[in-house]
């Protein structure tokens, strides 16, 4: 049993309701189902099988639960802000396959382009119209991108961006801060060595150190960091790579000044600044990061939204930049499968219905009632949280510190986490399997599944 309540009556302290919430909650814990266990016999199975054949038993590393514990579900399927395990349990979704599922899961305007696209082909190795279509729909919004080419992921777009820039300055050093994943790519899986301002050592077993110096690592939003490392090594600096907002660190935002601190730096030594929208393009607003933060960076990598679920990424920038790519320019990338059509069809199709007015407004309301519902709950259950969002990109810590970088993320008690995380999964509500990964909404979100997760938090916090 859980109380159906709209944002308006649950968070106006006048209400008779709301003052004798805490009598209504008790009765509601006991007549729930506090401490069950959602049947997934189904999901274990198959993880045993896949364990034999697979490293860890899965495809991605963050999926196998190692960070939550227990083993992970497997999908049988998903419809709007749903998916279901094969043992036929709903959750409600907040991963989203890590974030492309902006408009829903399986929405009808896009599965019905996809099944017309498949029946046309599903590959071809040629140009199609459907890049043209999709690469004019990406840079109407996103100005600073003046040329534009697909690839198929984000790490393809990383890597390849920053190729271009040291093909464009002559350069050969990046910087990068601490908590930003670009990818996996060599030069790209770097920690930092000693001191503040430092040349990366390799964060990967299998990356060589002679990739991994070309690579300096800073701390997350510190100005004066960057400043003194730009302001010294600007001739030997290619470029400067950033998540505007970090959401592979759970969900950081950026301080005020420093990301205008980066592009003045960076302009001033004729040093590239590339933004790595691939979770944040289309999620934090229609035009990503760089338009709500009003930044214009010279390059911009893509991914996720854009192919609306299927496997996809960009990169693009300032025309003299992109012209050194191949065959344009000396600097050579390519991909077989690159604009792949059914990819193509499904990015337009999504950027179809997010260009809908009143999109973004809908959306914004959605996150607005989940924000105050997550921290309303651990304050009422007495759970010391932060709770930081980004457009529709959000994060709760388990911790009173004030989250601005890798280091005071790690603060976070993820042993309560993995607590919360198994809870609500219980419960029928599906998180991110690590408290350093952000969670997402969609369109397809209602109130009630916001009711029943904030509900559901509430109950679980209240527990730990």
């Amino acid at each position: 049993m859980t109380i159906d309540y709209s944002p308006t009556v649950f968070f106006d302290k006048h209400k008779p309701f709301v003052l004798n919430f805490h009598v209504f909650g008790g009765i509601c814990r006991s007549l729930g189902s506090l401490g069950r266990e959602m049947n997934t016999r189904k999901s274990k199975a198959f993880y045993e099988k896949a364990v034999a054949l697979m490293p860890g038993g899965v495809n991605s590393p963050v999926r196998a639960f190692k960070a939550v514990g227990g083993s992970p579900l497997f999908i049988r399927n998903a419809k709007g802000s749903k998916i279901y395990d094969v043992d036929g349990n709903e959750y409600i979704d907040y991963v989203l396959s890590w974030g492309p599922m902006i408009a829903g899961h399986s929405h009808p305007s896009v599965v019905k382009a996809l099944k017309k696209a498949v029946d046309n082909g599903t590959s071809f190795g040629a140009p199609t119209p459907l890049e043209i279509e999709l690469a004019r729909m990406v840079m109407n919004a996103y100005p600073s991108i003046e040329k534009i080419r697909m690839v198929n992921s984000g790490t393809e777009a990383t890597m390849s961006a920053i190729r271009a820039a040291r093909g464009f300055t002559k350069r050969d050093k990046i910087i990068k801060f601490e908590g930003c994943y670009h990818g996996h790519a060599d030069g790209l899986l770097v920690k930092a060595g000693s001191g503040a301002t430092t040349f990366g050592v390799p964060d990967s077993p299998g990356v060589p150190k002679s990739c991994a110096k070309n690579t300096m690592t800073l701390p997350l939003n510190d100005i004066k960091a960057f400043k003194d490392l730009i302001q010294k090594e600007w001739k030997s600096i290619a470029c400067v790579i950033i998540e505007p907002v970090v959401g592979n660190i759970g969900c950081v935002l950026p301080k005020p000044g420093f990301l205008e601190t980066l592009r003045e730096e960076t302009k001033k030594y004729g040093v590239v600044l590339i933004f790595d929208e691939v979770m944040t393009g289309f999620r934090v607003s229609y035009g990503g990061a760089q338009a709500y933060y009003g930044i214009k960076p010279d390059m911009t990598c893509l991914g996720k939204v854009i192919g609306g679920g299927l496997p996809v990424g960009a990169y693009g920038g300032r025309k003299e930049i992109m012209s050194m790519i191949a065959p344009e320019g000396p600097v050579y990338q390519a991909g077989t499968l690159s604009g792949n059509p059914l990819a193509m069809t499904a990015g337009i199709e999504t950027l179809k219905i997010l260009s809908k007015k009143g999109t973004y407004e809908k959306l914004e309301n959605t996150m607005r009632h989940l924000e105050k519902g997550m921290k309303d709950a651990a304050k009422r259950a007495g759970v010391k949280t932060k709770f930081y969002r980004a457009g529709t990109m959000f994060c709760t810590y388990f911790t009173d510190a004030d989250i601005i970088d890798y280091k005071t993320a790690k603060t976070s008690d993820t042993e309560k986490f993995s607590k919360f995380f198994r809870g609500m999964l219980d419960r029928g509500i599906n998180f991110a399997p690590s408290q350093f990964e952000a969670g997402f909404i969609s369109i397809a979100h209602t109130n009630k599944d916001i009711n029943k997760t904030v509900n559901d938090a509430f109950e679980v916090l209240s527990k730990i």
